[in-house]
């Protein structure tokens, strides 16, 4: 992944700096195989912008990845009843920060991605292709190191891809609510029962925070529904939610639901 990225060698700066502390603060440590994950969430006003941005991740932006070594690029978009507007995402995956910092200087001297992308790159600032670009940073859970590629049969127009952000009500409630995932079996109680997770992780910067956001995916929305009964009904999981040191964990969580686009590698 990113090879073009891992030949390049610049000494830490402040930034990278943060980033360790906030890592080392969250009980992350470096060097076990654990991904990190950039998710890109585009605000969109209208069809006319959502076409633009469209274009611009399929024709410009996802093959530059592809040529920058990133071979599993996530795009999705926002399913049409999602209140929340029209947003597209983006998930790209790392091995660590240090690639994540190189990425824009490895596409902006990719001609092809010049080329194709000058719409959106040359966009004049009263005809812009998007409202605003929330970026998140995570790293994966050690319990699901890595990113996962679900087997889903149906078309992806039909798929729904579930993206959640559980935020905490503190710090230390918070690093209940991963206690829960890593260590209390919430990550096993979701594989025994199939949920095809594409990952799981935890915010280490973001707009919301303290908070952790995991996505998993279904064949289509009745599919999601029935995985959802059978894990608010499955013994495990009641026994570990009853825990009197697990309560409160979660102030507020969102869910938004996305279909894959059909040039998403996800």
């Amino acid at each position: 992944m990113l090879k073009r990225l891992g030949q390049k060698k610049k000494s830490f700066g402040i930034s990278t700096f943060t980033g360790i502390c906030c890592l080392l603060f969250s009980g992350s440590v470096f060097g076990q195989g654990r991904s990190f994950y950039q998710l890109k969430v585009y605000n969109l006003n209208d069809q006319s912008q959502l076409e633009r941005v469209d274009n611009y991740l399929k024709n410009a932006y996802v093959p530059a990845m592809h040529r920058a070594g990133v071979s599993q690029v996530g795009v999705f978009r926002s399913v049409e009843t999602d209140t929340g507007g029209i947003r597209m995402y983006v998930l790209i995956p790392f091995h660590s920060l240090q690639e994540l910092a190189h990425l824009n200087d490895v596409i902006s001297k990719d001609k092809a991605y010049q080329s194709a992308g000058s719409d959106y790159i040359n966009a004049s600032y009263d005809n812009t292709p998007y409202v605003r670009i929330e970026t998140i940073i995570l790293q994966a859970f050690p319990g699901a190191p890595t990113l996962n590629k679900p087997n889903l049969s149906t078309p992806p127009s039909e798929r729904i891809y579930e993206l959640r952000s559980y935020e905490g009500p503190t710090e230390k409630y918070h690093v209940d609510k991963l206690k829960m995932f890593n260590d209390g079996s919430e990550i096993d109680i979701f594989k025994r029962l199939e949920f095809n997770r594409v990952f799981y992780a935890e915010v280490i910067s973001g707009s919301h925070m303290p908070n952790l956001m995991y996505m998993t995916t279904f064949k289509n929305m009745s599919d999601r529904e029935a995985h959802w009964k059978a894990f608010s009904a499955d013994p495990a999981w009641k026994k570990l939610s009853a825990l009197p040191e697990h309560q409160h964990n979660v102030s507020k969580a969102n869910i938004f639901f996305l279909h894959p686009t059909d040039y998403s590698d996800l």
